[in-house]
């Protein structure tokens, strides 16, 4: 049993390839999903409401980053590739869609549609493979197992009614599928899987990471604009806007101006590119993406109000969303090719650790006018240090 059809990507010395359309289309459902994350956070801002959103974020992250590992081996050029994208496409708009309400009426839907999606998508990758990549086919059929492992938890989460219950669940589910990787997806009986058996093709995989974060800092942009477009235009809020507008742009330039192409380059060069791969954009991409929703958030409560002190929640999200970014960009630099952790944003995150006591006796305008200065800083400060990097990277 299985697919007499090779639909895998051809690979061949020099060859690069790139993201296709469909899979583009297919993240624009993450541009709704984020949307609601982002939205979900400002609903509740307590710290369950912070918990939750975090959690439902996670599994967001892994349904992506999971079609992103597939869609590097397959070749969406293919008829039943596309069909399968398009079909994960309305699993995983009904999941964006209950996720304001999975905590509470909706928990079903969200977990069937979690489950359905993962459990679908590697059976279908165990028929693509098993006439055509042994080793991947083998790997899969351990994915398979471990996605089947966690669905009962999601499941059994969904049907009980009492929220606290339903986390814990959940949590046990989200540490299942988070563990699996670190762990090689070890099965007794099958062993665990070899990262140098993970055949990642770096540039497409990278490009596809990096149009994640262009979608995550596109959903922040529309976020402030349309909030800021039904805001009457007061100087704290210009400040506010102006502040977000800079901040989003910085976040940009700490991601893409050195940090991408470095990382993209050293992936195709890689020896073990799926241990690489593993590493810094499956798991250290996960920070810096929820950097960008919470800041985005973060952002649309400066605007809506910019005046009088900061709340807690306000505070944590201000701070928080541009520290997870910050933290994220950190770890990634230094295991895509820096050999020591950048000063500049060790510093950043020292800058911001010491606003959160003053930042309670401030305005969220004013707050975000601090904290994206600090971005700023930090930009300015890698663009001047690492400019003959920038110029070898520019030069090839």
């Amino acid at each position: 049993m299985g697919i007499r059809r090779n639909l895998l990507r051809p690979r061949s010395e020099g060859r690069h390839e790139r993201v296709g359309f469909i899979e583009l289309f297919f993240d624009l459902v993450f541009v709704f999903a984020v949307t609601q994350v982002s939205h979900a956070l400002i609903e509740h801002p307590d710290p369950v409401g912070f918990l939750q959103a975090g959690m439902l974020f996670v599994a967001l992250w892994w349904v992506w980053v999971d079609t992103a590992w597939v869609t590097n081996w397959l070749d969406v050029r293919h008829m039943p590739v596309r069909l399968l994208l398009i079909v994960l496409m309305a699993t995983g708009m009904l999941m964006a869609i209950s996720l304001p309400e999975a905590f509470r009426e909706r928990g079903l839907v969200f977990a069937i549609t979690y489950v359905v999606t993962q459990i679908g998508r590697n059976l279908f990758m165990i028929l693509a493979l098993r006439h055509h990549n042994r080793d991947n086919h083998l790997n899969f059929i351990r994915i398979f197992l471990w996605s089947l492992a966690e669905a009962p938890f999601w499941i059994a989460g969904a049907l009980v009614e009492d929220a606290g219950q339903r986390m814990a669940l959940w949590a046990i589910g989200l540490a299942i599928v988070s563990t699996g990787p670190i762990a090689a997806f070890w099965v007794p009986g099958l062993g665990r899987s070899d990262t140098a058996t993970w055949d990642v093709e770096g540039h497409h995989f990278s490009e596809r990471c990096g149009l994640f974060i262009i979608i995550a800092l596109g959903e922040s942009i529309l976020i402030t604009g349309a909030t800021f477009a039904e805001t009457e235009w007061a100087l704290p809020v210009v400040v506010a806007f102006a502040a977000a507008f800079v901040g989003t742009v910085a976040m940009w330039w700490l991601y893409f101006d050195t940090g991408a192409t470095r990382a993209a380059r050293l992936l195709a060069q890689d020896k073990d590119p799926g241990r690489m791969a593993r590493l810094a954009y499956t798991y250290f991409h996960i920070p810096i993406v929820a950097g960008i929703i919470v800041t985005a958030a973060s952002d649309e409560m400066a605007l809506a109000h910019p005046t009088g002190h900061a709340g807690a929640a306000e505070v944590a999200a201000l701070i928080g969303g541009p520290a997870l970014y910050l933290f994220g960009n950190l770890i990634f630099k230094r295991t895509s090719g820096s050999e020591y952790f950048p000063l500049s944003h060790i510093v950043g995150l020292c800058l911001l650790g010491a606003m959160v006591l003053p930042a309670t006796r401030l305005s969220p305008a004013v707050i975000s006018l601090a904290v994206t200065a600090i971005l700023v800083i930090v930009a300015v400060w890698e663009l001047i240090s690492l400019r003959e990097t920038r110029a070898e990277l520019q030069s090839e």
